[in-house]
């Protein structure tokens, strides 16, 4: 089935989402729609899947014009949609969720799971995707649930395929098996429209390349097209890709974690036994698939989890268990996760957000009294240094892009004098040329001799950053190992297998060279 989109314009208020976007979807082709987060690739598959109404422009199907009140029409004319989170019941079966919305009864009123059943198998048999279909969805694999996710479509027949962020939450093998599926799907005929921010994988399987910036078409490519090219598409300019560093030279000993565990609202361990040291003038990044721990590590770093239990030493003093304003006293530089929830304050200016930190004190209070004028300064400053693009230090800081608030985070937290660093996600939702810019002043901090923590998703970021990684699964380290450690071996980790390399660190222990 040929999917064709044209001119589709989307709008919520004042803002353009889509600008009269075209793009066409042959059959036993593989699409790709590239481009950075807030682009508007999301927002046009969400019109496309009947969940957003197209201000203007539409959709034909083999030529044939169609109107989607909603996802229910759209897999009835055989449009299915592979989401970045699961639309999966985690208690049910496989078969209970493929037949979810769409259920179907026997003679006698009974639900047909045994049809349900039957027909999991035939397409697990068919692209080998060796799924059973009784098995609870909670206890499969990440990987495998996304299989799920792609049965449920096909079973609803659908022709055309759109895959949204789909290797989020893989690891690198399971991302490799997702292209594998891809290119079969496509070699039996379904058009795939495959979304992505991440040039690796779009060159390695589409067909076709569309780049869309600020919710227009940039331009389209081949997949022979070099990473550079795609990304100065992406953002209007030329990037430099790689992280340029020297090899590290590690000083002392500044952060000791010794059997740390963190134990959730509902009694689940969700940090397991965790011991490492870090060095001065050195990144450890964190591996692994989200959900594993990262984010409570980082939060037990910073005073933000209540039941913890073990040792953190920081430069020989015990944090743990401080509050969180005596552990950013002591010199700890924190960038959440998520910035926008709990790094940023959008109603307040770019200045207001910049001495959150600080507020209470020099230099930016005297005597109960804040000093405007400094404030100004050190603001109008760090918006240079950092280039935060606004209109000015009084502009609120929710209405920035995405790589502008985190360059405000950044600064904020950079021009404290460091005991040590901790990332969270540095990049994520920001465009190639801000990631270029965060990387950069990462890499910086190290050289002045600052200990960082870089905790991240995103493979390629882990490895160009990292002097040792880290890979953590369910909630546990599984090793540290050199940061010229092979993908496939830290994939292998991910899923949770010890490394046998032998150079690779003691499980939960380490000791540098």
């Amino acid at each position: 089935m040929k999917l064709e989109l044209q001119g589709i314009t989307k709008r919520f208020g004042a803002l353009t989402a889509n600008d009269h976007i075209d793009l066409t979807a042959e059959p036993g082709e593989i699409h790709a729609l590239l481009g950075e987060n807030g682009a508007g690739k999301s927002t046009l598959m969400n019109v496309l899947y009947g969940l957003y109404q197209a201000d203007e422009g539409r959709i034909l199907l083999d030529d044939v014009p169609q109107h989607f009140a909603g996802p229910g029409d759209a897999m009835n004319a055989g449009i299915g949609m592979v989401h970045q989170h699961f639309m999966l019941v985690p208690v049910f079966t496989v078969a209970e969720n493929v037949m979810l919305g769409h259920e179907e009864t026997t003679f006698g009123g009974r639900l047909d799971l045994p049809g349900a059943r039957a027909k999991v198998r035939e397409i697990s048999r068919r692209f080998g995707f060796d799924v059973d279909p009784d098995a609870i969805v909670e206890e499969l694999p990440v990987g495998v649930q996304q299989r799920v996710e792609i049965i449920k479509a096909l079973s609803r027949e659908a022709k055309v395929l759109i895959f949204d962020e789909p290797t989020a939450v893989l690891t690198p093998q399971e991302t490799d098996e997702l292209m594998a599926i891809m290119r079969q799907l496509r070699d039996a005929g379904t058009a795939i429209v495959f979304i992505t921010h991440k040039l690796r994988e779009v060159r390695e399987v589409a067909d076709r390349i569309t780049v869309i910036r600020l919710g227009k078409v940039v331009g389209e490519a081949e997949p022979t097209a070099s990473n550079a090219e795609l990304a100065s598409l992406m953002v209007g300019r030329s990037v430099e890709l790689t992280v340029q560093k020297e090899p590290a030279t590690p000083g002392e000993t500044a952060l000791v974690v010794d059997g740390l565990r963190v134990i959730d609202a509902i009694g689940q361990v969700v940090v397991d036994d965790v011991s490492f040291e870090l060095h001065r003038g050195e990144i450890l990044a964190i591996a692994g698939v989200q959900g594993n721990g990262q984010t409570e590590l980082t939060e037990a770093i910073l005073g933000l989890q209540d039941r913890v239990e073990g040792r953190i030493l920081l430069d020989g003093r015990e944090i743990q268990g401080q509050s969180v304003r005596r552990v950013l006293d002591a010199g700890v530089g924190f960038v959440p996760e998520d910035r926008t929830e709990d790094g940023l304050v959008g109603e307040f200016t770019i200045a207001e957000n910049l001495m959150l930190d600080r507020s209470y004190r020099s230099p930016f209070v005297r005597r109960g009294w804040l000093k405007l004028v400094d404030l100004a300064q050190f603001a109008a400053d760090k918006v240079k240094e950092f280039d935060i693009r606004s209109q000015g230090i009084t502009t609120p800081v929710g209405r920035l892009s995405g790589g502008n608030q985190q360059k405000v985070v950044l600064a904020r937290e950079l021009s404290r004098d460091l005991r040590l660093f901790v990332a969270a996600q540095p990049t994520r939702g920001i465009d190639v040329g801000s990631i270029e810019f965060v990387h950069k002043r990462i890499v910086a901090t190290r050289d002045e001799g600052v200990p960082v923590i870089v905790v991240s998703t995103e493979l390629d970021e882990v490895t160009a950053l990292a002097d040792r990684i880290a890979v953590m699964y369910r909630g546990a380290i599984v090793g540290i190992v050199p940061a010229d450690t092979p993908r496939d071996v830290l994939g292998l980790m991910m899923a949770g297998e010890t490394p046998d390399a032998p150079d690779s660190e003691n499980h939960q222990k380490e000791q540098l060279a």
